[in-house]
């Protein structure tokens, strides 16, 4: 949503002769990078369409003898034969689009030819208006053509395409502009005031999903409407020249052009220069307020939930983390055999820890905030269809990256074999993407984040929970991610935390034996738990280990609202699961972790919470998605599962 201005190129081609051409299209990105945009000048160049152009590119461009005119009908072909060309309206419109550039300015667009109802002689800017959603800034239609047709002719266009160009009035008039002239005989339907009503109207169109454009015509300065008369005169003369040498389609343009600056004795080429100057600037403070009404309003649809919520659902999460598109190989032997191809299934699920996370959440009675990225490809369009129950408003969808994919390959007992990521885009999920929602952050009651965002994010969502003492629960996703909030006091803030013993051990760099399990996972929470409330230890087929401080000889698992007396731990038995019912493995933490956040905020018991979480677990390892579609707040209830038979905890004291 930063403020990109698009430009065209003919102009540098075909408009003005050098070096003026050139000084013109520097003067004029000029102007836009003094108003706070960014300028991106549309050209093709050997076959490429490029939109943004550096210094050397628009001196090739303005030097180049053998440039050609691209509108839309011109771009397969230039493409395919690697030629060069300047960009017409038409043709920088539909690469301003494909870049998501909203805001274009141009000198002015074509029409309707003057005698253009004997020679059917219709620029191809007026199709490209009713078909691709840009707002295009000019002087209206250039002064060559033949205003009133071309304005008559728009309403047939919009018939044509079932669509509507809406056409506004830049300023206190609403006077269509002639080009030249701050008048013409023609009145525009709309008029917008100053630059927010005109980014106000853009942004509606966008909001709205329309494929057509939208026109907003900027009177010439009046210092240099002056020599409108001498210059129509000049054009007339012009227009006859060309009808009696038989100069038309895109060759009249550039003739009758060339003819008035010398008609006029250069006093046209001046007004075009000021003209296209005045456009730039208008067009420009257009963009910089646009961008900031889009992020506004990206903004405000975040807070906004949509659908039915449960009694639950005021709680106010945020999650941070990734989402994936995961593969899942389940081999049909105990023992796979690499270097070769092993029997087995393959099946697509959707995951993510973050994902997961939210998914579980939003599946047992809240709505959180999830804050991701994903490509704007096939994959990212499957996952974000598959989870229209969750909120997924937050999630950046970027263009030239891959959505996240993961695969993971498991025995028949369903250990993981091998697992191998494509996870570059989590490294999107930045500090200053997360930094959009520190309104959200600094008020909600639990954040989570998982080990895939970068160290700098879980440094700065640490930092925001300190300052506004929020509770942050870390989930460390892989060995590789478990040390990232150890690598500074980012830790310190941590409420809670969900590794698993392989986790524990690394963030330590202890060893330790399967027959020491409880006891050197006890021994080794103390000295985290000096600042993190509570630590959920997953030890696998083992069960869970919970460690915190004591309450009623239980683990507190509520909110920390009094200083500790002392620590304990419980150690849950894991539920019982057959090899046969075994059909992933990618979700089961993911989905113990999120029951018991949703049983902690629900103001459960600490059994009750666990066992909530033992529950969702094992409804992810007999199901082939990561988060069970079947899970719900009664299936994982202990007091509703009336098949379970709960074993008493272990309890454990810190010392």
């Amino acid at each position: 949503n930063k403020p990109v201005v698009a430009l065209e190129s003919t102009i540098i081609t075909h408009g003005m002769p050098y070096p003026h051409n050139l000084s013109t299209a520097k003067e004029v990105e000029a102007v836009v990078r003094a108003e706070g945009a960014t300028p991106a000048t549309v050209g093709v160049i050997e076959g490429e369409v490029h939109v943004g152009l550096s210094s050397e590119e628009l001196d090739h461009l303005a030097c180049c003898k053998s440039s050609l005119k691209v509108s839309r009908r011109d771009l397969p072909y230039v493409i395919s034969k690697a030629l060069s060309g300047g960009t017409t309206v038409s043709a920088t419109m539909i690469a301003a689009h494909k870049a998501g550039i909203p805001v274009f300015v141009t000198g002015g667009i074509g029409g309707v030819h003057r005698n253009g109802d004997n020679s059917l002689d219709i620029s191809a800017d007026l199709t490209e208006l009713g078909r691709t959603p840009i707002a295009v800034v000019c002087a209206g239609v250039k002064s060559i053509l033949d205003i009133g047709r071309t304005l008559e002719f728009l309403p047939f266009i919009f018939l044509l395409e079932t669509l509507g160009v809406c056409v506004a009035t830049y300023g206190t008039s609403n006077n269509f502009p002639a080009f030249f002239s701050r008048q013409s005989s023609f009145t525009s339907p709309y008029q917008v005031v100053n630059p927010e009503e005109a980014a106000g109207l853009i942004a509606s169109i966008l909001s709205l999903g329309l494929r057509s454009g939208v026109l907003i015509a900027v009177p010439v300065p009046e210092e240099h409407a002056a020599a409108g008369q001498q210059i129509e005169e000049a054009i007339r003369a012009a227009v006859t020249e060309a009808s009696a040498k038989s100069i038309t389609g895109k060759d009249a343009t550039p003739f009758i052009l060339q003819k008035v600056n010398v008609l006029t004795k250069g006093k046209s080429l001046q007004a075009n220069i000021a003209l296209i100057h005045n456009n730039a600037r208008v067009g420009s403070q257009i963009a910089c307020k646009l961008s900031k009404q889009m992020t506004e309003r990206k903004l405000r649809s975040k807070t906004h939930y949509h659908g039915k919520l449960s009694s639950n659902s005021e709680s106010n999460i945020v999650v941070i983390g990734g989402i994936n598109v995961d593969f899942i190989a389940k081999g049909k032997m105990k023992t796979l055999h690499f270097g070769q191809t092993n029997p087995g299934s393959v099946c697509q699920s959707f995951g993510g820890v973050g994902r997961n996370i939210a998914d579980c959440l939003s599946r047992l009675g809240h709505r959180p905030l999830f804050v991701s990225a994903t490509g704007a490809d096939s994959h990212s369009d499957a996952v974000l269809n598959y989870c229209k129950h969750m909120d997924t408003s937050s999630v950046a969808r970027l263009e030239e990256q891959n959505t996240a994919t993961y695969c993971v390959v498991i025995n028949e007992s369903g250990e993981m074999s091998l697992g191998l990521g494509d996870m570059d885009i989590h490294q999107q999920i930045t500090e200053h993407y997360v930094s959009q929602f520190e309104k959200q952050l600094s008020s909600a009651t639990l954040v989570c984040l998982d080990g895939n965002v970068p160290v700098s994010t879980i440094d700065y969502v640490c930092s925001v929970a300190k300052q506004h003492n929020i509770n942050v629960w870390y989930e460390p996703t892989d060995l590789d991610k478990a040390c990232k909030p150890f690598l500074s006091d980012a830790w310190k803030s941590l409420s809670y935390s969900s590794p698993n013993l392989a986790h524990f051990l690394y963030l330590l760099l202890l060893p330790s034996s399967l027959e020491e399990v409880l006891h050197v996972a006890v021994t080794l929470s103390r000295p985290l738990l000096e600042h993190i409330h509570c630590l959920v230890v997953t030890l696998g087929a083992k069960g869970v280990l919970v460690c915190g401080e004591h309450v009623a000889g239980s683990v507190n698992l509520q909110l920390r609202k009094q200083k500790r007396v002392r620590l304990c731990a419980l150690h849950y038995p894991a539920l019982n699961v057959t090899t046969e019912e075994i059909m992933n493995v990618s979700g089961a933490g993911d989905s113990l972790a999120g029951a018991l956040m949703a049983g902690i905020l629900q103001g459960r018991d600490t059994h009750s919470c666990v066992r909530m979480g033992l529950l969702a677990a094992r409804l992810s390892l007999a199901s082939p998605h990561p988060i069970a579609p079947t899970l719900t707040l009664d299936s994982v209830d202990p007091i509703k599962v009336q098949t379970q038979n709960w074993c008493k905890p272990t309890f454990l004291w810190i010392g």
